[in-house]
């Protein structure tokens, strides 16, 4: 940024500042207009209209020429009563003072609420909101109306004067709609939701327990020190890891200048448990909070979509655009919060590479994570210095968790009605700090019990129970299997199946997996029954199952590997065979009666009795627990029954599968199911006699194979596709250009293709898929040379004037840097 600064002598001069180094600075204020701006220069004006909105926003003070106050003469105005000045600065369209003097006025005449003027994040506030603060904004050219909104949206389009009012509007509400859907996109779950889920399942934020780290030496070194820009806070389970960075995140909500994202991984949960997912939810709420972030996203999105946050290539694109984010010239300070290292399932080694190299390489950065003392997490952040480790076990902060459980199990014991006599509740708390070893799941589980309406003596259930996570389990499980024998084969049956599926399940969901039988409602009442009875391994939020901690999922894991309980196998193999009858008995065409086939997915409204509501997951990962059944029962192959129940499915309810996915909004989740189905059973493999039917009705009539056994060909086929007469030789036809390709080149890995053409372009395509992958521009004639480097990884193009060089392929970043100028190329 360009600053003018007055010199002690009384002149100006013209001082360059980098983004992290602007100091506090006045502007010259004026009704919008752009007619200071040199329309001359076209990538100046595009540049200044950008920026105009953050200049004006990050002043320390704004400066107005006021033109219609006029200045009286001396001796007359000494006259008046009051100074005739007063009343032209009364009338005057300019008011004195900020935002704050003068916000009801502000808001009477605009309509922008308070709170906008109070600083709020705009994304805040709806995009009607914001539109509807230009209802009485007035400017000398109509395209700046639309311009003059930029800022507000944090979107840019390049100005076009001539356009008209409604092309500027137009365009504007397109940009708009491109960024929300691809801020949609990127999102998996909101992590804030997910905050406010586990605070709640947890009893609420409690500040007593988490306040003692804000005093801890190598907390405040983290948070103050620039220098310090990675804290690893590592302890056992249940030591309240999770609730500490809630508690951290909050603070930091009131008290960072900079952008706070953070995210939760929960093991249980397959939409939340990779490396890709907690990416895609720190760059959500980046993006969330300052929208002018976004075009690091726009650039792979608006090429390939939301697969560009799903293929295999996933993690790749999403930490480029990461780096790119927080190297951004506009970031001053990002803090970063990542609880749960642990329960990252897939991908974790390239998470934590990725942390190390960005806490290293940028000063703009704060990571603060959690986990559990794991080896694996060790030796990966083993070059992180030793005051950048926090561990709840050392001997100093062990006492503070401690006492952080005493200020715990006094909330929690204020709670319970039976222990309103003062000397009952003095006897159980003694037990319970005695027994709790510095472990709030501990205490959380305990109290838990006396607060059913079955518990009459509080005092007995705390000197029953038992210290230590493990063994409490084991208590809760004994108890199970000593019910009746159906109810606990169906809690037994409830906990195993809640872990082993992919996410948490509704009520209704649960309950059809487990063989219940009723309508939605029931399901879901007789699911919460059972989930009580329990112990305290699972609770409902929301309407779904979630297991109380991971802790309580690791210990039923280890349940299925002993041979008292069924095998994981045995498991995944029941839920796919239990989702292959739902679905062959729910699925038909048209299930939401939209009649129209052209009608919208976006504009569905989901029916009252939603026929989708016990099958939604099964639809989903059906085609995931029969591969999970195969993978973890390698001496098993896909018997004759399950096939059977494969194929018929496939016959009679295959079409109408995709449109129950279409309308769970997961047809891509299912695009992937698809190739796991058609990967697994190989039909011809698995099913020789299907060569007769493919191999043969397929093939070309001239092909030797066909006419060696035309004989058995299945006379049950009727109706025949037409076939050419030959194999064709071509394997693939590229369009695109829109005039002569002019010259062709393979890159050295025969991975990619490069076309020039005289259409002024080269297009970079996928020889594999026939994927066009780039199109680059910038050509004044026909390209007319194409060279790639032995490496594959840089393309040089040459045209009848230009070479341009630099086109890094792996990162899709190129310079355009002419070399040479010439009359010709030879």
């Amino acid at each position: 940024m360009r600053l003018l600064r007055r010199c002690d002598t009384g002149g100006f001069s013209l001082i360059q500042f980098s983004a992290e180094a602007i100091p506090p600075y006045a502007i010259l204020s004026h009704t919008w207009d752009t007619c200071c701006i040199n329309k001359a220069n076209k990538a100046k004006l595009s540049q200044v209209i950008k920026s105009m909105f953050h200049w004006y926003r990050n002043a320390a003070q704004c400066y107005i020429y006021m033109s219609d106050v006029s200045s009286p003469l001396p001796e007359a105005d000494k006259k008046a009563t009051p100074p005739l000045w007063t009343l032209d600065f009364q009338e005057s369209r300019w008011k004195l003072g900020d935002k704050i003097s003068l916000a009801q006025q502000v808001h009477d005449i605009t309509g922008i609420p308070h709170l906008a003027l109070q600083g709020a994040p705009l994304y805040q506030f709806t995009v009607d909101e914001r539109l509807s603060w230009k209802e009485h904004r007035h400017t000398e050219l109509q395209e700046d109306g639309a311009y003059s909104l930029l800022g507000i949206f944090d979107v840019y389009i390049a100005p076009i004067y001539g356009e008209g009012a409604e092309g500027a509007f137009r365009r504007l509400l397109d940009e708009i709609h491109k960024l929300g859907n691809c801020i949609q996109d990127v999102r998996l779950t909101d992590p804030r939701d997910d905050k406010k889920r586990i605070e709640d399942t947890k009893g609420g934020l409690l500040e007593g327990s988490y306040r003692w780290l804000f005093n801890n030496a190598s907390f405040q070194q983290w948070h103050e020190d620039p220098q310090s820009r990675l804290l690893w806070i590592k302890g056992d389970p249940g030591k309240g890891k999770t609730m500490l960075l809630c508690g951290v995140i909050e603070e930091l909500k009131k008290s960072t200048p900079g952008l706070l994202s953070f995210f939760f991984c929960q093991g249980t949960d397959s939409r939340i448990n990779s490396a890709t997912a907690v990416l895609r939810g720190l760059i959500y709420l980046l993006v969330n909070q300052q929208p002018s972030l976004a075009p690091h996203l726009r650039k792979k999105y608006d090429q390939a979509g939301r697969s560009i946050f799903e293929d295999a290539n996933a993690w790749v694109a999403l930490s480029d655009i990461f780096i790119n984010m927080i190297q951004d010239p506009d970031l001053k300070v990002v803090y970063l919060v990542v609880d749960a290292l642990d329960e990252c399932v897939a991908d974790l080694p390239k998470l934590l590479d990725l942390v190390i190299l960005t806490s290293a390489s940028s000063a703009r950065v704060k990571w603060l994570l959690s986990s559990r003392n794991e080896m694996h997490i060790e030796q990966k952040l083993r070059c992180v210095d030793a005051k950048a480790r926090l561990s709840l076990e050392l001997k100093q902060n062990a006492e503070q968790v401690s006492r952080a459980v005493d200020v715990y199990i006094n909330d929690k014991l204020s709670r319970l009605k039976p222990l309103e006599d003062n000397s009952l509740r003095d006897q159980v708390r003694d037990i319970l700090r005695r027994k709790a070893n510095g472990t709030f799941l501990w205490v959380a589980l305990v109290v838990q019990e006396p607060e059913g309406p079955e518990s009459w003596d509080p005092l007995q259930v705390v000197k029953e129970a038992p210290p230590g996570l493990h063994r409490l389990y084991d208590r809760m499980m004994n108890q199970i299997q000593r019910l009746k024998k159906s109810n606990s084969e169906v809690c037994r049956l409830l906990l195993f199946t809640a872990c082993v599926t992919h996410r948490p399940l509704y009520l209704a969901e649960m309950g059809s997996l487990c063989g219940l039988s009723g309508q939605v409602s029931a399901l879901a009442r007789n699911v919460r029954n059972i989930v009580a009875m329990c112990g305290s391994f699972l609770t409902v939020r929301d309407g779904q199952v979630y297991f109380i901690h991971q802790s309580a999922k690791d210990y039923l894991t280890d349940k299925t590997r002993d041979t008292v309980f069924p095998s994981q196998g045995g498991i995944h193999h029941g839920v796919f065979s239990q989702s292959l009858e739902l679905m062959s008995s729910a699925l038909k065409r048209d299930m939401y009666n939209l009649i129209a086939p052209g009608f919208p997915v976006n504009k569905v409204q989901v029916p009252v009795h939603d026929p989708l509501a016990t099958i939604r997951y099964s639809c989903v990962c059906w085609v995931d627990h029969l591969c999970d059944w195969n993978s973890n029962s390698p001496n098993h192959r896909i018997d004759s029954q399950d096939k059977g129940d494969i194929e018929n499915f496939i016959k009679k309810k295959y079409l109408y599968w995709p449109e129950a996915l279409s309308l769970c909004r997961s047809m891509s989740e299912g695009v992937l199911a698809m190739a796991k189905l058609n990967a697994l059973t190989q039909a011809i493999q698995n099913c020789p006699l299907q060569a007769y039917a493919s191999a043969l009705i397929f093939s070309p009539d001239c092909s030797i194979i066909k006419r060696y056994f035309r004989e058995e060909q299945p006379k049950w086929i009727i109706v025949k596709p037409v076939i050419e007469n030959q194999w064709s030789p071509c394997l693939q036809t590229l369009k695109g250009h829109s005039d002569i390709v002019t010259l062709v080149a393979f890159s050295p890995d025969s991975s990619r293709l490069a076309l020039g053409s005289d259409d002024k372009t080269a297009k970079i395509w996928d020889t594999s898929s026939g994927e066009c992958l780039q199109t680059l521009k910038g050509h004044s004639d026909t390209v007319t040379s194409v060279a790639f480097s032995p490496d594959s990884s840089r393309l040089a193009l040459g045209s009848d004037n230009t070479i341009n060089r630099g086109l890094d392929l792996s990162s899709d970043s190129h310079i355009t840097q002419s070399l040479a100028r010439r009359r010709n190329l030879t």
